[in-house]
């Protein structure tokens, strides 16, 4: 009840939003024991949600949440040993904590353990091993897993090269905002992979990946004001775009 609590003031669900009473909600469930308790507040501690940030007390609780075997904490603990946040850069514990969680369903887990087996990071790279967790991870619909999957259709990469299910796996990816995918679609329908060339939508996704901040999106839009490609040709937009990127 007090880790729900907790969601409601989060979320603003039921009452009105509050982090710090959130967070307050979140430390009473934690500090009884509750996993997904232990989980949010770690959460909190790592976003800064209600309490000032601190990698080093997210990492601790993440860990509680772990040990008891709640799924998001494993995945948790996994991205903080990969990424070095609050405890020393591990990635053969990254892998160990995601394999974990992977294996009870968490989809971004299971798009992690595809990055791991896709870069040999914590295990001996796989390409086939990477392949089979990044389409669990797309087929849970998770977007980073869709994107990567069709990367690995676009480049033949532990898998036979097909552009229409590249071209599948980019669109659901980008639909769902990741703007990776948004860009390699815009890449689709440049050069005509996996669907009929199409120079206005390359240059629609292409924008819409730029505008959240992916450098290869805005360079890419760059070259269509640049050249004139699916939009009129404009220098200083594209001076714009080349300088952001």
């Amino acid at each position: 009840a007090k880790n729900n609590s907790g969601d409601c003031y989060d979320m603003g669900r039921g009452t009105e939003q509050d982090h710090n009473k959130a967070f307050y909600w979140y430390q009473t469930a934690a500090e009884n024991g509750n996993a997904s308790g232990q989980n949010n507040l770690a959460y909190a501690y790592y976003n800064g949600r209600g309490v000032a940030q601190n990698y080093e007390k997210a990492f601790y609780w993440y860990q509680k949440a772990a040990e008891q075997g709640h799924a998001s904490g494993q995945n948790n603990v996994g991205d903080c040993y990969d990424l070095g946040r609050g405890v020393p850069q591990d990635y053969e514990k990254a892998f160990y904590w995601y394999e974990k969680a992977a294996g009870q369903g968490n989809a971004s887990a299971q798009n992690s353990l595809g990055d791991c087996y896709d870069m040999g990071r914590g295990v001996a790279q796989d390409y086939k091993k990477s392949i089979y967790w990044y389409e669990k991870a797309a087929g849970q619909g998770n977007a980073s897993g869709q994107n990567n999957l069709a990367y690995a259709y676009s480049y033949g990469r532990g898998i036979t090269q097909n552009y229409d299910k590249a071209f599948y796996w980019y669109e659901k990816a980008a639909e769902q905002g990741n703007s990776a995918g948004q860009n390699n679609l815009g890449y689709a329908y440049e050069n005509g992979q996996g669907v009929a060339q199409d120079y206005e939508k390359a240059f629609y996704w292409y924008q819409k990946a730029a505008a959240q901040g992916n450098t290869s999106g805005q360079n890419n839009l760059g070259d269509c004001y640049d050249t004139g490609r699916g939009v009129p040709q404009d220098y200083e937009k594209a001076f714009y775009w080349y300088e952001k990127a």
